[in-house]
């Protein structure tokens, strides 16, 4: 990411930027947002690609629109918790959606999740919203989305999935991934608008793990891991989810209580932590959605951690966006490039087959850019 300040206000840059980020095909660019004080969103080109482990020799972005706060104020409807957080950006039949969450809503009092803008970030008066999503608590919707590809979308009920994972309060969310089929052309017209679960694990069926962990190490969940993105590559049967989890023992304290070096606030802990993606068979989504499975039943028939060439300690990323054109998968990793601004890294799909019959991509079929 470039150096400096991109707009009005001191959070227009991109140092700590938190979750979210979105492919733009009428640019061939991405959405991103910054400083997690602004909740802020910019429009950044995508330069040629350089596949290496010396950051000098990267690449940089150029900003292609300022950072702008596309909701417009509407993020913050409901003054709920401790704040609202946009949780997910997508571009979809060329207008921009936001999903947003409640940072720390004790009291579950959240109705609405989603929003609606344009792809020109200064245009005002553009933004409708916030809209309830499906009859879930928005916790379980308010973050990451992907488009569905089409020849999965009848058998799914819709063209696009929605979910959210990882944050407080772990009583009302999902306990690992969590996907919500939906109409993004329905935010406005639908009240609330239509969502079917394929996948989530609420706090009674913590079928990947428990919050706690029971004092071992589990890196499918634990009370550390977070989930940012999603991709359903087109060719393929697998919705990949995309976050960081913790390869240690888990642990509620401070960084000294939890022998963790790189968090020293007091939360939770499961040092060491990794880049890690999970990876799920859309044929036990459509399972789910036509009732033959409940959304806990079914789990990755892959997961694992990710291999990047620059270790922050942390590993967190900030999200996942897919270019169905070039089977390229965007992963910003957090705080990466030593001033805690985030570097892109890409991932390119190979298909070899098509069709139905399709095996599950493995991690074999993801290769770094």
């Amino acid at each position: 990411m470039p150096t400096g300040k991109f707009g009005s206000g001191q959070n227009a840059i991109f140092d700590y930027s938190d979750a979210g980020l979105a492919y733009n095909p009428n640019n061939n660019s991405l959405f991103i947002k910054g400083h997690i004080y602004g909740q802020l969103v910019a429009e950044i080109s995508i330069p040629a690609i350089v596949n290496s482990s010396n950051m000098s020799s990267l690449k940089t972005a150029t900003v292609l629109q300022n950072f702008a706060e596309i909701s417009e104020g509407h993020l913050w409807d409901e003054n709920i918790g401790n704040g609202m957080r946009l949780g997910g950006l997508l571009v979809y039949n060329s207008k921009l959606i936001g999903a947003a969450w409640a940072y720390y809503d004790a009291a579950g009092a959240q109705t609405k999740s989603h929003f609606t803008s344009g792809t020109t970030l200064a245009t005002s008066g553009d933004c409708h919203g916030l809209y309830t999503v499906g009859n879930v608590f928005p916790a379980f919707v308010g973050g990451y989305m992907t488009t569905i590809p089409s020849a999965w979308q009848s058998a799914l009920g819709g063209p696009a999935l929605t979910g959210h994972c990882c944050t407080s309060i772990i009583s009302h969310q999902s306990l690992g991934p969590s996907a919500w089929v939906f109409d993004p052309d329905k935010l406005g017209v639908q009240n609330p608008v239509p969502a079917t679960p394929v996948v989530y694990y609420p706090i009674d069926h913590p079928t990947l793990g428990t919050y706690g962990g029971n004092g071992s190490a589990n890196p499918l969940y634990n009370m550390s891991t977070l989930i940012t993105g999603i991709v359903f590559p087109q060719g393929t049967r697998s919705v990949i989810f995309f976050g960081r989890t913790g390869m240690g023992t888990p642990c509620y304290g401070t960084g000294a209580d939890c022998n963790d070096p790189v968090d020293s606030s007091k939360g939770t802990h499961a040092y060491p932590y990794s880049s890690y993606l999970w990876a799920y068979d859309v044929n036990d989504f459509i399972a789910v959605k036509n009732g033959t499975k409940n959304p806990w039943d079914i789990t990755p028939y892959y997961h694992g951690a990710i291999s990047l060439p620059f270790d922050t300690g942390g590993n967190n990323l900030n999200g996942a966006a897919y270019d169905p054109t070039t089977q390229r998968i965007y992963v910003a990793q957090k705080c990466a490039d030593g001033n805690c601004r985030p570097v892109i890294h890409v991932f390119k799909v190979n298909v070899t087959t098509s069709g139905d019959t399709t095996p599950p991509a493995t991690p074999t079929n993801l290769r770094k850019r």
